[in-house]
């Protein structure tokens, strides 16, 4: 490894473990880079330009607006209100109306804290209330945010397909299935825990008036997904054209008047904050893979992978692998950025399908939310339910481990992912 590459990692590695803020801490590890490579300053001033000068990451501030004005306004209860009459009676009722609710809330904001925060803040303390454990309630909800990231529209798969050239219509056309399909999982391994401990809360059956009549109440949530998504895949619109509706605004703000300007402003301001974020990440993150670039990290790469490349499940299996122990210690969408350039040609090679690979490294990055110490979905939960993090973490794990076995099957199966663009 030469020297500027090695002094990147040992920099960035370090303020990691201090708790250092992970844009800080991967900008003042590439400027190291920079200065042992001897490159110019202008170098990071490039990058940081062109890694945002792509037309489809327009929809990114759009949809975590979006998603904003949801969580301040009526829609999330709407949702949850159609999730428990649908749901509500099954054994462990509370945990699938959470998930479901949250398989809903996702198709809405593209974000697991975001989803973590507008469900979980509403279902940890109902689900208290009715008698389910406090660490058997945060971890469900904690567990289902990650739903949010991988059922369309999602800010992860518009950043991997801006990142490695892959169609952003077809990466949210293919996370469907796949988004269901784990948020059945969950509640697979919600409703066995239930029996398993015992947790006995009875919830009425709802009639089939009260369905029709909560499925009317929220049916401006409803149609989100069907605008946005029906847009882009009856080729109407783009995925920037379709976050560009700002549909959520206009119900919210003006047919359900359920934001006041005090909220428009909180809306802005913690949409404005969430944006920032991001890019700013996505900034310097694009400028370490470039400084990978430059000294040839990704023909290494390529080069120790090669041994498994004969054998595509073997290499998503290690693939899999580095994105996990990745997701311990760094944030979803910096491993996405960094990552994603590197792997992208062997994959290619080996035969795997761009959008398939996409989904499975989302998902890969979605475990990430549920691993500490940078587990966002952890801090969010914690937050909500007053509960350590060490105790939450081992309340998190069935989930954990169920989501990995529904990712090892996405990788397993492509026709999954693939289903709906064939």
């Amino acid at each position: 490894m030469e020297l500027p590459i090695l002094l990147t990692a040992v920099t960035i590695v370090l303020l990691l473990i201090l708790s250092v803020p992970i844009a800080a801490a991967l900008g003042l590890g590439v400027m190291v880079g920079m200065i042992a490579g001897d490159l110019p300053p202008e170098f990071m001033m490039q990058k940081v330009f062109s890694s945002l000068d792509s037309f489809p990451l327009l929809a990114v501030p759009f949809f975590i607006l979006a998603g904003e004005i949801m969580q301040k306004g009526s829609m999330a209860d709407a949702l949850l209100r159609v999730s428990r009459c649908l749901v509500g009676h099954i054994t462990g009722g509370m945990a699938h109306v959470s998930i479901l609710t949250c398989m809903f809330y996702g198709a809405l904001s593209g974000s697991s804290p975001a989803t973590v925060a507008a469900v979980g803040g509403i279902m940890i303390p109902a689900m208290e209330k009715e008698g389910y454990p406090r660490d058997f309630s945060a971890a469900v909800n904690t567990s289902a945010g990650c739903l949010g990231v991988m059922i369309p529209p999602s800010v992860p798969l518009i950043i991997y397909g801006t990142t490695v050239g892959v169609s952003v219509s077809d990466l949210f056309i293919a996370g469907i299935l796949p988004g269901i399909f784990v948020g059945i999982v969950l509640m697979f391994t919600a409703w066995t825990l239930v029996r398993r401990r015992g947790i006995n809360v009875a919830t009425r059956r709802a009639t089939r008036r009260e369905t029709l009549r909560a499925v009317w109440e929220a049916k401006h949530a409803l149609l989100v997904p069907v605008i946005v998504l029906g847009g882009i895949y009856g080729g109407l619109m783009t995925p920037t054209e379709a976050a560009a509706v700002l549909y959520a605004f206009v119900v919210e703000g003006l047919l359900l008047r359920s934001l006041t300007w005090s909220k428009t402003w909180e809306v802005l301001k913690g949409a404005a904050i969430t944006n920032a974020t991001i890019f700013i990440i996505m900034c310097v993150a694009c400028a370490l893979g470039q400084l990978l670039l430059i000294h040839n990290v990704p023909d290494a790469v390529s080069g120790l992978l090669a041994g498994v490349a004969h054998n595509k499940y073997l290499l998503l299996a290690v693939i899999i692998l580095i994105m996990l122990i990745a997701g311990t210690f760094m944030e979803a969408l910096a491993n996405i950025i960094i990552l994603a350039p590197l792997m992208f040609p062997v994959i290619k090679n080996a035969g795997i399908d761009p959008v398939h690979f996409g989904i499975v490294l989302i998902t890969s990055a979605a475990l990430g939310f549920l691993t500490p110490p940078v587990g966002v979905n952890l801090f969010v939960a914690c937050g909500i339910s007053k509960m350590s993090i060490e105790k939450l973490s081992l309340a998190v794990l069935p989930f954990l481990l169920a989501m990995f076995l529904a990712l090892a099957i996405l990788a397993v199966v492509p026709q999954i992912s693939l289903l709906l663009l064939n």
